[in-house]
């Protein structure tokens, strides 16, 4: 399936979520769970049938024999799961266009629940009878119509596709509210970029795991470039997700499921429970944690290891919040977060984390927790991104790096800092994200840094053979053209023109900890604009030229003023006059 028809499948089957607006009596934030969940019906309807004559072979071989198994246990071990004929999408499909549709589609998914341990709870079973409202009875059986049309030799990582495309749309319709569970892809698939997950067997952590993204953006990274014919368990890893709400639990699972990522998600409070013992426990940690919580309590963190390693923000007086609550609680739970993060990666780990870009500033005790992780080397990179890249917050985030290993090199008093606020595409009014290729060249400051050369040559590579084959012009917006790719390679080799690494005004700067404008100096500010600086455009004046051009734009403003007073005054006179 090319590009463009995998487009136009998304659009087509985003339909869905039109109609249901239009009749459903679903409430606006509810419209995800029914359609999500036939899309897993879907997947799964496809999935089993693409492995059904395997697996109907091998029960026909072993029938009869000491070898004999069931079909359910051949199934498992096949594709993943058992799918019982009641689920099977043709058999809900071809059903009456009545009410009854609704208790097939629960009946089904019921029955998936039943036969696979791991999928117990996960589904939305009970929401479906919204779907077939009075005067439109037929309304669910459109919607199954739809996903129908996914054609059964569609590649189920195709599948995954689709499943974050109606997560992330799902986000944006709910605005503020849908940041709670989705991370725009965008940015996620940049901390990928730089992190460069790989190995075999390796642990990822998110305590705030959303629906999540993180982990299916790493491994779709790991699968890419790690993956081989001689070594496929490459990419194999496995990841531990903390989720508090419980809906949000079961779009976390559906997702795993989807996208066939082994792992664990666990329904808890991360502040008040640690399930996976994390402490030094984890390669990877990634996560966008929500920002700004004031309600935890004190004495239950205080003690914690993944807390109290670095520090628990304290206030500066221990009166409680409200007068009701006699509890002391932390003024600012970001740094718990901070902390937790760090104190989780082993001695090799690596971690990527958004957070608000108020902690990089973040003053009293706070700072106190920031100044010993900048000292003890382990925040290895800053970037701060362009504003309106989150459905939940409008101002700029930042994501933090951590490295364990950078600790004990010789990079260990030094931090990367990179303002990404000008890199970005605009989505509509309100959105905006990293295009592939924005993600590729910042990404490549890291490689760089790293001393990593072949991979700016490469990308460079990448970027002329595109120009090679690009079209001149293209009314399609969805076509690159020669002037696209022409611009990638001149913002590479326009900062990098050795192709190796430099400080470049506005974009990037490594700052010491000591010295004259370090770290230090910056009262340990982890905010990149006081280290990269800003680009000043040469106008190509003289001094002379200059102050007469500002005397002269004062003397048009003087002017303008003037006549503005005068407007003025006719407007209030020519009132007076209409109302006498």
């Amino acid at each position: 399936m090319t590009d463009v028809e995998l487009k136009n499948l998304k659009d087509r089957l985003w339909h869905s979520a039109d109609m249901l607006r239009a009749g459903a009596h679903l409430a606006a934030n509810k419209y995800g769970q029914p359609i999500l969940g036939l899309i897993f019906l879907r997947y799964a309807d496809i999935l089993y049938k693409q492995h059904k004559d395997e697996i109907n072979a091998e029960f026909e071989k072993l029938k009869g024999t000491r070898r004999a198994r069931t079909l359910k246990d051949i199934s498992i071990e096949k594709c993943g799961f058992y799918l019982p004929e009641c689920a099977y999408f043709d058999t809900i499909n071809d059903a009456p266009d009545d009410a009854k549709k609704a208790t097939l589609v629960k009946k089904a998914m019921k029955a998936i629940e039943e036969e696979n341990e791991k999928m117990d709870g996960v589904l939305p079973k009970d929401v479906y009878a919204q779907l077939v409202p009075e005067e439109e009875p037929e309304l669910l059986s459109k919607i199954v119509r739809v996903f129908k049309d996914i054609p059964e030799d569609i590649s189920i990582d195709l599948f995954g596709e689709i499943y974050e495309y109606f997560l992330g749309n799902f986000a944006l319709a709910e605005g503020k509210d849908g940041g709670t569970f989705y991370t725009p892809a965008t940015v996620v698939r940049y901390m990928v970029n730089v992190l460069q997950p790989h190995g075999i067997n390796k642990k990822f952590l998110d305590p705030a795991c959303g629906s999540g993204g993180m982990f299916v953006q790493a491994a779709r990274y790991m699968h890419r470039h790690n993956a081989s014919a001689e070594n496929d368990t490459a990419m194999n890893f496995r990841c531990y997700g903390v989720e508090k709400e419980p809906d949000t639990v079961k779009l976390a699972k559906m997702n795993l499921l989807l996208n066939n990522v082994r792992g664990e998600i666990t329904e808890a409070n991360s502040f008040y429970s640690d399930p996976y013992n994390a402490v030094r426990q984890f390669d990877y940690v990634m996560a966008n944690p929500p920002f700004n919580v004031d309600e935890v309590v004190v004495e239950k963190v205080q003690k914690d290891e993944r807390f109290s390693t670095y520090g628990v923000p304290r206030n500066a007086t221990k009166s409680a919040k409200k007068g009701s609550d006699k509890k002391e609680t932390v003024p600012n739970a970001n740094y718990l977060w901070i902390g937790y993060f760090a104190t989780a990666l082993n001695e090799n780990g690596k971690a990527a984390l958004v957070m608000a870009n108020s902690a990089s500033d973040a003053g009293k005790s706070e700072y106190e927790i920031r100044k010993k992780m900048v000292e003890e080397g382990i925040i290895s990179q800053m970037v701060t991104l362009p504003s309106n890249m989150f459905n939940s917050v409008t101002l700029p985030a930042t994501l933090w790096f951590f490295d364990k290993q950078k600790a004990n090199s010789k990079k260990k008093d030094e931090i990367l800092f990179i303002d990404a606020r000008n890199v970005f595409t605009q989505v509509d009014r309100a959105h905006r994200k990293f295009s592939d290729e924005q993600i590729k060249n910042l990404a490549v400051i890291s490689r760089l840094y790293e001393g990593d050369t072949q991979s700016f040559k490469d990308l460079l590579k990448e970027y002329k053979e595109s120009l090679k084959n690009a079209p001149a012009s293209s009314d399609d917006k969805e076509v690159k053209t020669k002037d696209y790719w022409q611009a990638q390679i001149d913002w590479l080799t326009e900062r990098f023109p050795d192709g190796k690494y430099q400080d470049v005004i506005g974009l990037c700067k490594v700052a010491k900890i000591d010295g004259e404008d370090g770290i230090k100096d910056q009262d340990y500010s982890l905010n990149a604009g006081r280290y990269v600086g800003v680009v000043i455009e040469d106008d190509g004046m003289t001094e002379d030229e200059f102050k007469q051009t500002m005397l002269g734009l004062n003397d048009d403003f003087t002017k303008l003023s003037a006549e503005a007073k005068k407007l003025e005054k006719e407007i209030a006179e020519n009132l007076k006059g209409l109302f006498k």
